[in-house]
Parts: structure tokens; sequence; C-alpha cells
């Protein structure tokens, strides 16, 4: 079943690692990758009853940061894991806003810094390799499911990927969808003027047979159990079938907000019809725009911005007569607890008959 705004009623089905707001602890470590030469930058947010003073996070002179305390104690119990996976050019404080909220509602939340694709790496040769991104999601959720004195127990079967534009490719992918380089390709000639397809040209993901190839893999980390995608982009590139046959439940979460280059109807509405009607939900909030979904911005931000690179300040710019954007994230957030919970719950009850 695929609803709209407004019309996504789900039970709140907290379990008990969810029933309180809890203190949030944060700490960062380097995954290294001698084989592929793929060093990962890891955060981990997560439930804490420290004391200590929290610190702010990632707050600078563009972005409100959010409040944290740096390698405190995780609380006991198990907790469901979310990984964050940022959009083309972003990094892992893109979605701090949510990243906390889950962590106070007791999640452990990762994310990680993309390589060639995030804010401060922009290696062509990384960027390439564009099907490492779910990789690098899966060595996230190692990383965390097997330190759990450092982060808290990770609840069994209750592993989601949360992704951002480009990170909601990634998101679809690592949960089994499959991309047709030659699909897309095809598509672009068609819709020239999506985002989309202009960041993929700039990647260039397919240009030898084994970039192509591993594009096309499967890229399925069964380990994963739930996926959000928030106005992602690629969408068009993926298969109908693996699209139809996806096996974990699926929330779309769609920029509203008039758009040339990133519309929801050819991205977000389009994936969503062609996923399973029993296990995917469609959520289009009308005034986000696609920069919604980032850290909000501070007074002169644009300013700012705008001289660095010129146009950059559109990243703070959401729908016309928006709400104010911590007010439509707090609404993405809740639609993403109550879903992952609904869906976990659900899938307990499978597994247990």
């Amino acid at each position: 079943m695929k609803i709209a705004l407004g019309v996504l009623l789900l039970t709140c089905l907290a379990s008990h690692a969810l029933a309180d707001v809890n203190a949030v602890g944060i700490q960062s470590l380097k995954l290294a990758d001698t084989q592929n030469q793929r060093p990962l930058d890891l955060i981990v947010w997560y439930p804490t009853a420290a004391k200590t003073p929290a610190q702010m996070i990632a707050d600078d002179v563009v972005f409100v940061g959010a409040a944290a305390v740096r390698d405190a104690p995780p609380v006991a119990g198990e907790h469901p894991l979310v990984v964050l996976s940022h959009g083309y050019r972003g990094n892992w404080g893109n979605q701090i806003w949510l990243a906390n909220a889950l962590a106070e509602k007791g999640y452990i939340v990762a994310a990680v810094n993309h390589p060639g694709t995030t804010t401060h790496d922009r290696s062509p040769q990384a960027a390439a390799q564009l099907w490492q991104r779910p990789v690098d999601v899966g060595r996230a959720i190692e990383a965390v499911t097997s330190q759990p004195a450092k982060f808290g127990a990770v609840a069994q079967r209750q592993i989601a990927v949360v992704g951002h534009s480009l990170g909601g490719w990634t998101a679809l992918e690592i949960a089994g969808a499959r991309f047709d380089p030659d699909l897309f390709d095809r598509d672009c000639e068609t819709h020239p003027q999506l985002s989309s397809c202009t960041n993929y040209r700039k990647i260039n993901p397919a240009s030898t047979p084994a970039l192509k190839a591993h594009l096309a893999s499967d890229l399925r980390d069964k380990r994963v159990t739930a996926v959000v995608s928030l106005d992602l982009g690629l969408s068009r590139g993926m298969t109908d079938e693996s699209l139809a046959t996806l096996p974990v439940p699926v929330l779309v979460i769609a920029a509203g907000a008039p758009s040339m280059d990133l519309p929801a109807q050819l991205e977000s509405a389009n994936l969503a019809q062609r996923l399973p009607s029993a296990s995917s939900r469609y959520v289009e909030i009308t005034d986000a725009s696609h920069f919604s979904f980032l850290q909000r911005c501070k007074t002169g931000a644009v300013d700012l911005l705008e001289e660095d690179v010129p146009g950059d300040g559109i990243i703070c710019a959401d729908g016309v007569a928006a709400r104010p954007r911590e007010v439509i994230q707090q609404q993405a957030t809740s639609l993403i607890s109550e879903f992952l919970q609904q869906s976990w719950r659900q899938q307990d009850g499978l597994v247990n008959r």
C-alpha cells in the first residue's frame, strides 16, 4: 500500500529499548582497508546514561550541530541499528538531526564518509567505484555489531539503512536492488535534465568493463532488514525485476517542492510504484526541498556559501511557504522510527510463526 502525506497512520510499537529519552553518546574511528585502499571515517551515536556535559558536534559557520557526549559508555540492553548514507558531495554530518533524534529514542546510529563522493574527498578514482558505497555500509555494520561494549548491543534482525539522495540509491542497493548501467544511460537520453544523470556522468562509475560489472552485481547485505530513502537519485537505473521482488520493507520519502532536476514524480514516486505494494510506503512531504534533509542553516549561511561557491546557497532553501526545516525533520524522524518499528514487529511475527 502506497500512501501520501497525511495518510500514513502507523502504530507506535516501541520496544523497551526505545521507551525513554536518552542522553546521546558519540564516538569516531577509522576503519582501515589495506586490501582496497579505502579507509573509512566512521561516526557512531548511541544512547548513554552518562552525566558528562555534552558538546556541540559538527557545529560550524553554516550548519547547526547537535549535542552529544564524546566517548561515553553505552547503556545496557539491545538496540536497533541504523546506518546513514550521505548524498553526493555530502558527509557524515549532513543527517545529525536524524542521528541524534534516533539515539535519544534508543537506536544506535552509524555513518561513514564515502570516499570519492564526500565533501573533502573528491578523488575521481574512488568516486568511480560507486559499487563500493553499499560495501562501505556493510563495513560499518560489521564494525558496530562486533563491538557491543563500545557502542551497545545490536538487536537481532533490527538493522536498517537510511540514505539521502545518492545515499538513497546506496540503501536500495544494499537491500537487493540491481542497477543496470545500460538502462540508466538510455533513460538519461530521455531525461538529460535530471541531476542524477549529470552527477552520474561526473562519477563515471561504468567506464571500464570491471567497474560496470561491479555496478550491475548483486550488492545485497542480508543483515539489513529495512531501508529508508530520502529523496533519492539514480533510481531510474534500477531494474523492475529487482525492485518488484525486493526482500525488505522500504519507506520512500520524497521532497514535494517543485524541482526541475530532481522531481519527485520521476525519482521517488517512480521508485515507489515499482516496489512491492505490501511492504513499501511512500510519503511526499509537500513543503520539503531536496536539501530539507540536511542540517539546519545558520543566519548568514547563504551569503557565506554563495561567496565560496556561487549557487551553493540553495542548500539552505526549503519549499515555498515551507515550515521551519526543524519541523520538517521532526516529521521525517517520526515517520522513519514508526516505520522501522512496525516493519520489525511484523518480521518478528513472521519468524516466530
